[in-house]
C-alpha cells in the first residue's frame, strides 16, 4: 500500500507517494514518549502546560507556516527519531522537498495533554495540515491530521511516535467526499471492517474504486505501489480484515474515482498486544 498512489494517468505515483514519507515527518514533533522513558501515572491538561511547552509549540507552527527550516530544526535533538525509523537528517531533508512541492502549506498544532518525568516532558498534540500543490496541470489539495505524543528534554524534541493519522488528497472539480469507518486500533489476530462511504448519490455516474493494505515501514515511503481500480456497484467499499499476530503499523489506503473527480485516503491502523489497553 502506498498513500496517494492514484493510476498513472491521473498525477505521477511517485510524487504523490512521497509525499506522505514528507507528510509524516512533519507532525511538528510533538508525538509521543516512547521506549526507555518512564510514564507518570496521569497526563496534564493543556491549560496546566508550562510556557516552555507552549512556547515550543508556537515556535514550530510559526517556522513551519513560514517554511523556515533552520528555525524548525533548532527544537529538534541531533538524535531524533521516531517509531517509524524518521531521523534527524532524514527529517530536514523531506521537509525541504515537501516545501519544494508545496510553497504554501498550513500548519496547526494543538496540546492535548503533558506529562513530566523528571527532566523530560512528554506532550500529545494533534496537527492539522493543510494545502495544495499543481501536478500534470490539476491542483491537488492536502488534508492531514497527525495525533502523536513526544518527549523532550532540555528543550529539543529528541522521540517521537505516532499514534493516530488521516490524510486525504483530492483532486478535480467535485472529488467525492469520503466518510472512513476504521478503528484507531487492533488487538493481534482481531477481525476488523473497513468502510470508506460516498457521501454524495451516485446517480447514473461510475464510480472506481480500491483499497490496499500494507505495514509501516520507513524504507517503503517512496516505493509507489499499482492501484488496481474496480468498478464498484455501491457507494463506496466496505471490506473484513483480520490482523496480523504480531504488533505492527498498517496504512490502509483508498482510491476512489469519478468522471467528476478523485479522493485518495489513508488512515493508520495500529495492531497491539492483547493485553494493550
Amino acid at each position: 500500500m502506498r498513500l496517494f498512489t492514484p493510476p498513472a494517468a491521473a498525477c505521477p505515483p511517485v510524487a504523490l507517494a512521497s509525499l506522505r514519507r514528507r507528510l509524516l515527518c512533519m507532525t511538528l514533533g510533538l508525538t509521543a514518549l516512547w521506549a526507555g522513558v518512564a510514564t507518570p501515572v496521569q497526563a496534564e491538561t493543556p491549560n496546566t502546560a508550562p510556557e516552555l511547552l507552549k512556547g515550543l509549540l508556537t515556535e514550530i507552527d510559526a517556522a513551519a507556516n513560514r517554511q523556515d527550516l533552520q528555525a524548525v530544526m533548532q527544537h529538534y535533538s541531533p538524535e531524533f527519531a521516531n517509531s517509524d525509523g524518521v531521523v534527524y537528517t532524514t527529517l530536514e531533508t523531506d521537509l525541504k522537498k515537501l516545501w519544494q512541492q508545496y510553497p504554501k502549506l498550513s500548519y496547526h498544532t494543538e496540546l492535548l495533554s503533558w506529562e513530566q518525568a523528571g527532566d523530560t516532558l512528554t506532550a500529545e498534540t494533534l496537527t492539522t495540515i493543510t494545502g495544495t500543490q499543481t501536478l500534470s496541470n490539476r491542483e491537488v489539495k492536502l488534508a492531514a491530521q497527525v495525533r502523536s505524543r513526544q518527549a523532550i528534554d532540555a528543550g529539543k524534541i529528541v522521540r517521537q511516535e505516532i499514534l493516530a493519522e488521516h490524510s486525504q488528497l483530492t483532486t478535480g472539480a467535485a472529488p467525492p467526499t469520503v466518510t472512513i469507518k476504521l478503528p484507531e486500533s487492533v488487538k493481534v489476530g482481531q477481525t476488523f471492517s473497513f468502510d470508506a462511504i460516498v457521501e454524495e448519490p451516485l446517480g447514473d455516474s461510475l464510480l472506481l474504486g480500491a483499497v490496499q493494505e500494507k505495514p509501516v515501514r520507513s524504507s517503503d515511503f517512496f516505493e509507489p505501489v499499482p492501484t488496481n481500480l474496480e468498478l464498484l456497484s455501491a457507494g463506496g467499499i466496505f471490506k473484513l480484515g483480520r490482523a496480523p499476530i504480531l504488533p505492527d503499523n498498517r496504512w490502509i489506503t483508498v482510491t476512489l474515482i469519478r468522471p467528476e473527480g478523485m479522493t485518495f485516503v489513508t488512515q493508520r491502523l495500529r495492531v497491539v498486544e492483547r493485553s494493550t489497553p
